[in-house]
């Protein structure tokens, strides 16, 4: 390798994007020329976070290989994005070879950091490497990650959590990769790779690894199963730690630390005490911290102090390989690099003065500072979402921005008050100006490491969900870290994670990101303001009819067909009465469902009726007892609606129970024949 001199050239001429002269350039990119890295240089990636701050090599690029959908494109005779919401993304594959399916084919050198699936089966997965004739992988896609085959075993690089199969054995070749699937193989794969400068030089993977690559995996192992929350990379030379209380006043700004540089923080600790959940959300967003690098005139770093440490609202108990949150408090190991100071501030936002404790740890740098990026962590909602229509309709920003770095993580914090699955939604990552993403999901979830939209609170050394008020209604928080496979860029980035339900249903995003950025580039993000930090998640009003029978509390009295019970229809809005309905499910033409409407009162009455309509609903005709209500309602939709307020004429009734009958007489030729039907509410308005 050529001298570090070289390498600092090389990074500052990529990255800052200065004009030297043509042959200082060809000598730093030689400097690059022949890197070798050994299969224990990959497993030491796993969990190191200071090459993180290393900027990016010529040609080092992370991409995915996904089953995502492929009726999303991207015309480039029109510029348009077509069927951008396209959403069978189960089994998408590049192409069929008589009947093997092609999942991925990838141009070396390049190492595979992660493989992900939400059904892995025992139809056979074969990896081949370098164009060899022989996979050198060749197991039932369930064996990738059940702990049962060399070297794909462990607890946390290979393991399954919430319905989500992961497997993070790093597998290395120097030419090509090429994977394909036998039938029965299951649903749903990502392969996510890094690819490197040709002459870059890479082990070939093999699954018997050496005495001590497989010592050196096992100690990996156990390190992110049952050590998160120390340093993995123990102590610096020179390292220096400073403990304080900070007390900061309402509406002021706290000195934390000014350090002196170069140097790097190595590590955070934060430990205040808080109010009881869930008072404990308005301070932890109150709250926020501020770091500042060298003489840059904004912050690269400003977040509510809580959602930092990578989990939000409030408090919430995990550990995992970068951030975490225990009884001992919140803990960071963001490697954080600096030439000549770095300012980190307490800003209070809030009415009540607060005290935290704060752990600063610092050490001298191991590289040359003109190598390294300056880390960037930035809270925001809804901020610089795509300007296409096609992807402003279902895209949302997780993060965009200029330059050249690094992206390493994001924690998102979802407000789902109606309920109903908010995830149904795959990632996009767009590098250094592309217009079709490069690493395209298959769902949010699976982004986050697990599956089929489980609420089960999970914690893992790359990927958590460490909130969840219950299924998928109020508030639910997820994060995932990006270290091995982290997402180079050079010129530009954006991270996109589809979004389904609109903010008036309501359903919010919040996201903290963090990323790595070449000195003296400036991101775009800047403080939120109080107000649009707290009291966004609020319960919406439940709407109830005045004076309306709600359907689903009705009396049942006669079913000839079919099951019928409540439904919750909070996830579709609020335009049910009582945001519910009496479903009835499983019937079919000719079958009856009658329910007793009570009149208190001799009289006459006009009778009003909501009804719902989806894809799936049938057509039918309503009854009071025996008497037929005008004509046949077709309760056919495309989306699931109620009809509005249904007009069923005068009749005089006596006090008493009386009998409304649906009957199903069929569909409509467009629907899902399955002859359902809702019943949201029936109303008695007296007439004189």
């Amino acid at each position: 390798m050529k001298s570090d001199l070289i390498h600092s050239i090389v990074f500052f001429s990529r990255c800052k994007q200065v004009a030297l002269a043509l042959t200082l350039v060809g000598a730093a990119v030689s400097a690059w020329a022949g890197q070798q890295f050994t299969y224990l240089d990959l497993i030491k990636r796993l969990t190191d976070l200071e090459s993180l701050a290393v900027l990016p090599a010529p040609g080092e690029k992370c991409q995915q290989w996904s089953s995502y959908d492929r009726a999303s494109k991207y015309d480039e005779a029109t510029g348009k994005y077509v069927k951008w919401d396209a959403n069978g993304d189960g089994s998408g594959i590049i192409r069929k070879e008589n009947d093997l399916s092609v999942f991925a084919e990838m141009e070396g050198p390049g190492v595979i950091w992660r493989i992900w699936s939400a059904r892995p089966e025992q139809g056979r997965v074969k990896i081949f490497l370098d164009g060899a004739a022989e996979p050198v992988v060749d197991l039932p896609f369930k064996k990738y990650f059940d702990g049962t085959e060399v070297p794909f075993l462990g607890k946390a690089v290979c393991h399954t959590v919430a319905n989500g199969w992961n497997n993070y054995v790093p597998i290395p070749f120097r030419k090509s990769c090429k994977i394909v699937a036998e039938k029965g193989w299951g649903a749903y794969y990502h392969f996510t790779y890094t690819t490197y400068a040709k002459d870059t030089v890479l082990p070939v993977f093999r699954r018997e690894l050496s005495v001590e690559e497989t010592a050196a995996l096992a100690k990996v192992d156990e390190c992110l199963a049952n050590r998160c929350g120390d340093d993995r990379a123990g102590a610096r030379p020179g390292e220096n730690t400073e403990e304080k209380n900070i007390a900061v006043g309402a509406g002021e700004t706290a000195l934390v630390a000014e350090l002196s540089g170069p140097q790097a923080i190595t590590a955070l600790r934060a430990k205040l005490d808080l109010p009881a959940a869930p008072d404990d959300r308005d301070v932890l967003r109150e709250l926020c911290l501020r770091i500042t690098w060298d003489d840059d005139a904004q912050p690269a770093v400003w977040a509510p102090l809580g959602d930092f440490f990578g989990s939000a609202p409030g408090f919430n108990k995990y550990r995992s390989l970068p951030l975490g949150m225990t009884d001992d408090g919140f803990y960071s190991f963001w490697y954080m690099p600096f030439a000549k100071k770095a300012r980190i501030e307490l800003v209070n936002d809030g009415k009540e003065k607060r005290t935290v404790m704060f752990g600063v740890r610092h050490a001298p740098l191991t590289r040359p500072v003109e190598t390294l990026a300056r880390f960037h962590a930035k809270w925001h909602r809804d901020a610089f979402l795509p300007e296409e229509p096609e992807r402003r309709a279902i895209d949302w920003t997780m993060l965009k921005t200029q330059g050249c770095g690094r992206f390493v993580g994001v924690m998102l914090h979802i407000w789902n008050p109606r309920g109903g699955w908010w995830g149904e939604g795959d990632k996009k990552f767009f590098v250094d100006g592309e217009k079709f993403p490069s690493t395209f999901g298959t769902g949010s979830e699976d982004y986050f490491g697990y599956a089929w939209s489980s609420p089960l609170l999970f914690t893992n050394a790359y990927h958590n969900q460490t909130h969840n008020d219950g299924g998928s209604r109020g508030h639910i928080s997820v994060n995932r870290w990006h270290i091995a496979d982290n997402i180079p860029f050079h010129t530009a980035y954006e991270a996109d994670i589809e979004k389904y339900y609109k903010n008036e249903k309501p359903t919010l995003y919040a996201a903290m990101v963090y990323w790595y950025q070449a000195a003296g580039q400036k991101d775009a993000y800047t403080p939120v303001p109080l107000g649009e930090r707290i009291g966004w998640y609020v319960k919406p009003p439940i709407m109830r009819v005045a004076g309306a029978l709600e359907g689903e509390e009705l009396k049942i009295v006669e079913r000839t067909g079919g099951q019928a019970h409540p439904q919750d229809l909070s996830h579709f809005g609020g335009a049910w009465s009582d945001q519910s309905h009496l479903w009835w499910i499983d019937g079919k033409p000719g079958d009856r469902l009658t329910v007793e409407v009570p009149v208190k009162e001799e009289g006459r009455y006009k009778l009003i009726a909501q009804l719902t309509k989806a894809r799936d609903y049938g057509i039918v005709q309503l009854s009071l007892d025996g008497e037929k209500l005008g004509q046949p309602f077709d309760l056919y939709n495309s989306q699931v609606v109620p009809t509005g307020p249904l007009d069923l004429g005068v009749r005089e009734l006596k006090k008493g129970g009386h009998r409304l009958t649906l009957e199903i007489v069929g569909a409509n030729e467009k629907a899902i024949k399955r002859y359902m039907a809702g019943l949201d509410y029936v109303k008695l308005e007296r007439v004189p």
